[in-house]
């Protein structure tokens, strides 16, 4: 038992990147952006959420400059998408190159090395309950960003299923001219879908830098993309995009238990579940998963 629940945290801390960025990856998508950009915006807000924790010596500063950091590039995508039309793949991964090579550049810069300097991390949480269990709720849910993930949940679902923003939002993926014609901004939409998927990643982003403490080159390590994947794996639901991202987590965490308890399995093999998993998730789907109707479609108004 103890065992069963030790995987179910650490399914759960693996998660947490990929469903924030699964969460933000739907907001984008069902207003009718591919946000393949994913990717760079959780490098891009771990680095800024890494230098400014440093530099001030407040992690709530850098949490919320990696938030900033989150949606600055979300609008970045949505400019060269919405505005100037560029193929939104093609501008995804754009960003996503620049963003490896700029935080490179910026973490030699600032910390002359290969990993940035140990940062300020947020206050954990404590229920002070003692014995296995309240260790346990210390362990899953005493980091606030864990907290906050779960909270944003059925937030996020809320937003896009039960509002009128959402019920806008929803329509300018599926049929941009008709919410032209009721009135509807699309271009504003898509922005506002974008933005708000770069600020729900930038807390991914962020918390990548405070689950380890520092920033290092690379820590995204395609985490971005294989939130996509559960975007498409949950057909664009929040709830559902948030179940396979669990999914993935539990490939990632099953991999690590097998190393602890000393199964003779190569590391290299435990660090590729999670991308394999996603590859045959994803293949498995391909022709059944029906998306936004006007995805990746730019909009020309008449």
């Amino acid at each position: 038992m103890d065992q069963a629940l030790l995987l179910l945290t650490q399914t759960i801390l693996v998660s947490v990147p990929f469903v924030l960025a699964a969460l933000g990856g739907t907001t984008s998508e069902r207003a009718g952006v591919v946000n393949i950009a994913l990717e760079g915006i959780l490098l891009t807000s771990a680095f800024a959420t890494a230098v400014f924790s440093f530099a001030t010596g407040n992690a709530f500063v850098g949490l919320v400059a990696g938030v900033l950091a989150g949606t600055l590039v979300g609008a970045l995508h949505a400019f060269l998408s919405v505005t100037v039309k560029v193929d939104q793949i093609i501008s995804g991964l754009a960003i996503n190159i620049f963003a490896a090579g700029a935080t490179e550049y910026g973490m030699h810069l600032t910390w002359k090395g290969a990993a940035s300097r140990q940062i300020p991390l947020l206050p954990k949480l404590s229920f002070g309950l003692g014995g296995g269990f309240g260790d346990l709720l210390d362990t899953l849910f005493g980091h606030p960003l864990v907290v906050l993930t779960l909270i944003l949940i059925p937030l996020v679902w809320m937003l896009e299923e039960r509002t009128r923003f959402g019920l806008r939002l929803r329509a300018t993926g599926e049929n941009p001219a008709a919410s032209d014609t009721a009135g509807v901004s699309v271009e504003r939409m898509r922005y506002a879908g974008v933005m708000i998927s770069g600020a729900l990643t930038g807390i991914g982003g962020a918390w990548l830098v405070f689950n380890i403490g520092q920033f290092l080159h690379g820590m995204s390590a395609g985490k971005g993309y294989i939130a996509m994947a559960a975007v498409v794996c949950g057909r664009w639901r929040p709830v559902s995009a948030t179940l396979a991202c669990l999914l993935f987590g539990a490939s990632g965490a099953l991999g690590a238990a097998l190393e602890r308890s000393g199964v003779a399995v190569p590391s290299q093999v435990v660090s590729t579940l999670p991308y394999v998993l996603t590859i045959v998730a994803v293949a498995g789907l391909m022709g059944r998963a029906r998306s936004p109707a006007a995805l990746g479609v730019p909009y020309e108004k008449a």
